[in-house]
């Protein structure tokens, strides 16, 4: 049997960077592996170092449900008095770092052993160092899970990851959003969620992602490749709550 884990990304900025390189930093469109690990570590207080630690982390089958698609901005920096590589030549560097505004995911972690994933949630829920969203600055709008983990959202869930993204509740916190969607659904009209999931390589949908942690160490951070597979599930009228949101 397989068991799930439910998190809730929801902050006003989010970045996720897959090919960050030097003065241009860009960010994927939805969570990565290597994020959601480094959240996983953060809240375990596993060190950057700890190589065998991470790479545990980083078998989780993940899959990710865009509840609400976020605006990719960009923000324009100028560093002054940056040395080249000899410390000489003090120079000004242009940067662009782009993130994600106004996104919230549903995260949703597979894993055999339940007890493994009653660990991660009591760290998510107290973790032992900040959490963040790819920057420092980009802290969490609410808590990642809920307070007990088999609260029926934002828990543990004996059922696959499909299951999960397709069942678990809408997190859209804005009243007149949910209203929007329960009226449009009434009047017949479709309201997908894009879906990204880790898949078997020959999957004839499968898509490659360089961004499976093997090191955070900062003089050796080492990637290696995953297979996901882009997909939609419908949003119903059952998936949206009513009142007060239970993952708040």
């Amino acid at each position: 049997m397989t068991h799930t884990l439910a998190l809730c990304l929801d902050a006003p900025m989010q970045s996720w960077g897959l090919r960050s390189r030097f003065q241009s930093r860009d960010t994927a469109q939805e969570p990565t592996k290597s994020g959601i690990v480094g959240l996983l570590a953060a809240a375990l207080g596993i060190p950057r170092h700890d190589t065998d630690s991470i790479r545990r982390l980083a078998t989780v089958r993940m899959g990710v449900r865009a509840d609400r698609e976020g605006i990719v901005e960009r923000d324009f920096h100028t560093v002054n008095n940056v040395p080249n590589t000899e410390g000489k030549k003090h120079r000004t560097i242009l940067s662009q770092r782009y993130y994600l505004a106004d996104a919230l995911f549903l995260v949703v972690l597979e894993h055999p052993d339940r007890e493994e994933l009653v660990r991660w949630h009591t760290a998510l829920h107290r973790p032992r160092w900040p959490l963040y969203f790819g920057r420092r600055a980009f802290v969490p709008a609410r808590p990642l899970v809920a307070p007990h983990p088999d609260d029926e959202c934002l828990g543990i869930a004996d059922r696959s990851l499909e299951a999960t993204l397709e069942g678990h509740c809408w997190l859209e916190n804005r009243s007149d959003l949910r209203e929007r969607a329960r009226r449009a659904l009434a009047e017949g009209q479709e309201h997908l969620l894009r879906t990204l999931i880790d898949t078997d390589p020959t999957d004839e949908l499968a898509e490659p992602r360089q961004d499976v942690p093997q090191s955070f160490h900062p003089r050796n951070r080492l990637f290696t490749s995953r297979s996901v597979r882009t997909g939609h599930v419908p949003l119903t009228t059952a998936l949206i709550h009513s009142g007060a949101h239970p993952c708040t």
